[in-house]
């Protein structure tokens, strides 16, 4: 089944066109991804803080919490996932370990970032990054733990925010030789800028990702399609969305000690088939 999803992000890779990757960060985000038909996802390292630690993505999470939280998603979807492994929590020693952890919880592909630890949300202030050839070595010790695995490997550079835009295209071709199947420049700052990432970096599978209130321009999937992206991340429109929601619910439970008509559009028994529990009363009848 692994092989078998990498096989298929790879195939939709090939494609022609852009894919849109919605940021899940628990199993239920992901089963609404594919329920409403997006054909990968990825884990959000940035919503897997906010919702397993209440916390913001600045290094707190370990190797063991992404990876088990990518396991739950992987098994709860039938689609590929892009697994957020951030730096790979050391060395190539180390990179191998988390690398062939993601393959084992059943991840697609992973993205690996050159920032220095503790790492920050891309969009954050005060990070920090490593030498590019530290960097070469771990996109290196990845490509050799996939084995013969089709993992995807995403190399991110966060140099754009230190050394400027001509330093991290310089760092994703960098990675791109090293074995690198995609480069993310993470965080350009102006439309300018994407194109400029898609020219310098002609004939590599690109990844942009748009943050809501983030430091990327907020094109559609249809403008970075033309300028040559292949993927294109909403990496926090579930986790944004979901916040919204449940604030105002909240608010309006704890000021009205009801919620009214504010949950008319997803009963019990919508979220019933959210959950898919037509599938367990069947299996406990077959059982009976």
């Amino acid at each position: 089944m692994q092989c078998d999803h990498a096989a298929n992000l790879r195939a939709l890779l090939d494609q022609p066109g852009i894919t849109i990757a919605p940021g899940v960060y628990d199993c239920i985000t992901a089963r609404l991804a594919q329920q409403a038909g997006f054909r990968m996802v990825f884990s959000s390292g940035f919503g897997i803080a906010a919702s397993l630690l209440g916390a913001p993505d600045i290094g707190l999470l370990t190797a063991s919490e992404i990876t088990d939280r990518v396991r739950y998603i992987c098994r709860a979807i039938d689609i590929p996932l892009i697994a957020d492994i951030d730096t790979g929590y050391g060395n190539a020693n180390n990179v191998v370990r988390t690398v062939e952890d993601a393959i084992a919880a059943g991840a697609a592909g992973i993205i690996l970032e050159d920032q220095e630890w503790p790492k920050k949300c891309g969009h954050l202030e005060g990070k920090k990054v490593i030498p590019p050839e530290e960097h070469v070595k771990k996109i290196r010790a990845a490509t050799r733990a996939r084995d013969s695995n089709k993992l995807v490997i995403v190399a991110r550079t966060d140099s754009r925010a230190i050394y400027g835009l001509d330093d991290a295209i310089e760092r994703g071709k960098a990675y791109a030789d090293a074995g690198a199947d995609v480069v993310f420049v993470e965080a350009p700052q102006s439309r300018q800028e994407l194109e400029k990432i898609a020219r310098e970096l002609n004939g590599l599978k690109l990844f942009a990702n748009i943050i809501e209130g983030g430091k990327t321009p907020e094109l559609t999937a249809k403008t970075l399609d033309e300028m040559g992206f292949k993927l294109c991340a909403f990496a926090l429109s579930g986790l944004f969305a979901s916040t919204l929601g449940i604030k105002k619910c909240f608010e309006t439970l704890h000021s009205n000690g009801m919620t009214g008509d504010m949950l008319s559009e997803l009963s019990f028994q919508h979220f019933e088939k959210v959950v898919d529990l037509d599938k367990y009363r069947a299996r406990e009848k077959e059982f009976e």
